[in-house]
């Protein structure tokens, strides 16, 4: 993983103000281990693995990283990621459901843990978004199933009936303190009576409902009643005498004393590969908290518009994204975009694409879409949209090596368009309606080719895979993306103004029209206040690399070269864009100075196009407040820039670092003395 950029730093003088690296002492000393490794290798033949009497592949594969959470299974939940044995499967009630028969309340609540259980591990592998560090689904062979699971709502809310009389009762008699002779008591103290009955009611009241509009009530029922479970804390540990040792946020327990009935041993050598141990349980509170931000994210999925236009979709499932939703919420997600291989098991494919296309309504049921390649376009639509629900490392190695599809399908379109009509450049004739649907999406998976490549260079912001030293490739190479994305969205959308006014049937242009016409439209200049800021960084850093020595020092493990190639390599067997290659970086970037960054400030530009663009995105509150966000980049970054141009090497105390305070992907540059 990259270094943390907020802390590299790099001075004017050219001497590095903090250590890159572990130093050599008197006992220690740094030695080239390449020749051995590569002796190694050679002695190596295929299919052969190192092995030793206490090393071997086993061995490794069962190895726990120190700090790191996602490999210590000692701190985590099922939903966080680890065996369904060792976690929820740990309560001896639910390994022995028929003991708990004789308890109706007892054996209620469990069989509706066992059921949510195997729902969730039906919607996880549905989906099919789980990976290794997201959710065991494997099972090993417990009792996930059983006779008459599918009535245990049923039988749940005969039990809350029960317990809402009692605590009726508890409030008619409270004088008493007596309940009615048919109502068994929930424990021995009358005047706890109706605390318990409460504590156990808000942990009962889960529904399962019908259509969007019903989940979102229930949600917020769900909600309320974890609000009451937090509060019944206070009650629960004043039913205790002896006080509880050690913080109670911590406890897996509302009261603080260990649980009846769990054992975080049970099973333990049910979580193959890594070793038998124990796993120390979510607190309590860290639960509530959990299933809050779970239920927070199914509403914000159940108030989506189910809205057929594509565009829209894909921003709202980025945006989505951006909350950093359990896989849980993820695959309820990908369920509702993908049913039956349908858009929300409603629109076909091939109606969504001709949409976003801009392709008139009455094409959507052309009889080209049975023709091989629209069905494997339609395929590569459906298959992003699963992607895009996946956790930001996955979807990210997904979207790299989707890109190859996606370039394929687009030669293969082309070609097919060829042989049909020849030349695109020789075709005139807008009347033949197969020669427009083949334009239209051409130009439409070109766009989208673009879009998936951009999502995938700024991916590696979020999972921070890039070094200080490589942002200027990173940032050179998002604006040779950024400029074609711009320009087949701009080719895009005068497509589809040009279908809407045939639609309209319009006569004459007027004056105001033709001006119009001739603005660009907001979304290409959104695309270039991105495009001003990815080539000012570029620039800056390219002219502190070429003056400071230090800023840019040679790798001891890898050349520019090979970390260009490392970075790039899906986008480069792609093509993504044409004639891109690390030579023609270079010669971008080699004679880039702090003189001729003074003689042109991209951030300005940047700075000018945000407070322009502003007016037109009134109405859409995300990309007014992504439009914010780059306009504080852009003003920092130009004053910035203007500091350097100004003092460069005549100031050798100038301290100069970056850091993501304002945007996740655009660097705001921090200029400092030391």
């Amino acid at each position: 993983m990259a270094d943390k950029p907020v802390y590299e730093e790099a001075s004017i003088d050219g001497q590095p103000s903090k250590l890159a690296s572990i130093p050599a002492s008197d006992t220690t000393v740094w030695a080239d281990a390449s020749p051995l490794l590569q002796a190694a290798c050679a002695g190596l033949r295929d299919g052969e693995l190192i092995h030793g009497d206490n090393f071997n592949l086993f061995a490794a594969m069962s190895a726990l990283e120190i700090m790191d959470p996602k490999m210590d299974s000692g701190i985590a939940a099922w939903h966080k990621g680890h065996s369904l044995a060792q976690t929820v499967f740990s309560c001896i009630y639910l390994l022995r459901l028929d003991r708990t028969a004789p308890h109706a309340l007892l054996h209620s609540y469990c069989r509706i843990i066992r059921a949510t259980c195997k729902a969730v591990v039906s919607v996880v592998s549905d989906a099919r978004t789980h990976e290794e560090e997201d959710l065991f689904t494997m099972t090993y062979g417990l009792p996930l199933n059983g006779d008459g699971d599918d009535k245990c709502l049923s039988i749940l809310n005969a039990v809350e009936e029960t317990i809402s009389r009692q605590l009726r009762a508890c409030k008619a008699t409270s004088s008493k303190r007596r309940l009615p002779e048919d109502l068994e008591p929930l424990q021995s103290n009358p005047n706890l009576e109706e605390g318990f009955c409460k504590a156990l009611l808000c942990r009962l009241r889960f529904r399962k409902g019908r259509g969007l509009e019903s989940a979102r009530k229930h949600i917020a029922s769900c909600l309320t009643e974890l609000e009451s479970i937090l509060k019944s804390a206070d009650f629960l540990r004043s039913c205790f005498d002896e006080s509880c040792e050690g913080d109670i946020d911590d406890k897996t327990t509302a009261s603080g004393f260990e649980p009846i009935g769990f054992d975080a041993m049970l099973n333990s050598r049910l979580s193959a590969p890594t070793p038998p141990r124990a796993i120390k349980i979510l607190s309590w509170k860290k639960g509530v908290e959990y299933f809050v931000k779970l239920l927070h994210d199914l509403d914000v999925i159940c108030s989506y518009s189910l809205d057929p236009h594509l565009e829209s979709l894909l921003r709202f499932v980025v945006q989505f994204q951006k909350s950093q939703p359990d896989l849980v919420a993820r695959s309820h997600l990908q369920l509702l975009l993908v049913q039956d291989g349908k858009l929300y098991g409603r629109d076909p494919f091939f109606a969504v694409i001709n949409k976003a296309a801009a392709l008139p309504e009455a094409t959507k049921n052309h009889d080209i879409q049975k023709n091989e390649s629209f069905l494997q376009l339609g395929m590569l639509v459906m298959n992003l949209l699963k992607i895009l629900c996946t956790n930001a490392a996955w979807q990210r190695r997904k979207l790299g090596k989707f890109l190859q599809d996606w370039r394929v399908i687009y030669v293969q379109l082309e070609l097919a368009f060829r042989n049909e009509y020849g030349e695109v450049s020789s075709s005139s004739n807008d009347e033949n309606t197969c020669m427009k649907i083949f334009q239209h999406i051409l130009l439409w998976v070109e766009e989208q080719t673009f879009w998936i490549a951009f999502r995938f260079l700024i991916l590696g912001f979020e999972l921070e895979l890039y070094s200080t030293g490589e942002y200027c490739m990173v940032y050179w190479y998002l604006y040779a993306v950024l400029i074609k994305l711009a320009e087949k969205t701009h080719l895009m959308m005068a497509v589809s103004h040009d279908t809407a006014k045939r639609k309209g049937k319009k006569k004459k242009d007027s004056p105001k029209d033709l001006a119009r016409e001739s603005r660009i439209p907001p979304a290409v200049l959104f695309l270039q206040c991105y495009i001003c800021l990815a080539e000012g960084l570029t620039m800056m850093l390219a002219a502190l690399r070429n003056e400071i020595p230090v800023f840019h020092g040679p790798s001891p493990f890898n050349t520019e070269h090979e970390k260009f190639v490392q970075h790039f390599e899906l986008l480069q067997r792609a093509c993504i864009p044409d004639h891109v290659s690390y030579l023609s970086y270079k010669e971008s970037t080699t004679h880039a100075r702090f003189s001729t960054l003074a003689m042109y400030n991209y951030f300005k530009d940047a700075q000018r196009i945000a407070k322009e663009v502003k007016s037109s995105f009134s109405n859409d509150p995300e990309r007014l407040a992504e439009l914010r966000k780059l306009e504080q980049v852009a003003e920092h970054n130009s004053v910035a820039q203007n500091v350097i141009c100004r003092l460069g090497a005549l100031d050798p105390s100038l301290k100069v670092s970056f850091e993501f305070s304002h945007h996740p992907f655009f660097a705001t540059v921090v200029v400092k003395r030391s």
